[in-house]
């Protein structure tokens, strides 16, 4: 069993515009009640991204202040080098399967076509959460 959660940006992104269902929301709420963990990936891509409502800047600005950010090490190039040659992952999803499985943490995506496909990932879509 991982010992916590983190979160991809795409899961940060509908969290925040509250766009999965109410049962995803809920086990994320839930998931994330102490503090948010992202990678300084997540990071990167929240800082950068062009929401359509120019409030939600501010929200998603808030959310990276908050969490606790997981910066790159050797163990975790390592595991992105490994995660990249045998799934053929795009970089940025690479290191973040690699931060969450280095640090032995599910995380919340719902990107399963890329991160459902890699063995040893703890890994849970919100998406499809319902009572």
């Amino acid at each position: 069993m991982a010992k916590g959660y983190s979160m991809d940006t795409c899961a940060v992104t509908k969290y925040l515009n509250e766009t999965f269902p109410i049962d995803g929301i809920s086990f994320i709420d839930e998931a994330m009640q102490v503090k948010a963990i992202i990678s300084n990936i997540t990071e990167i891509e929240m800082q950068v991204w062009e929401p359509v409502e120019n409030r939600d800047k501010a929200v998603y600005r808030d959310f990276v202040s908050a969490s606790t950010i997981l910066g790159i090490d050797e163990n975790i190039i390592g595991q992105t080098i490994k995660v990249r040659k045998k799934y053929k992952l795009k970089i940025p999803d690479a290191i973040i399967a690699a931060t969450a499985m280095v640090n032995d943490f599910t995380l919340i995506s719902d990107n399963e076509k890329d991160f459902g496909k890699v063995h040893g990932l703890h890994f849970v879509n919100p998406a499809t959460m319902s009572k």
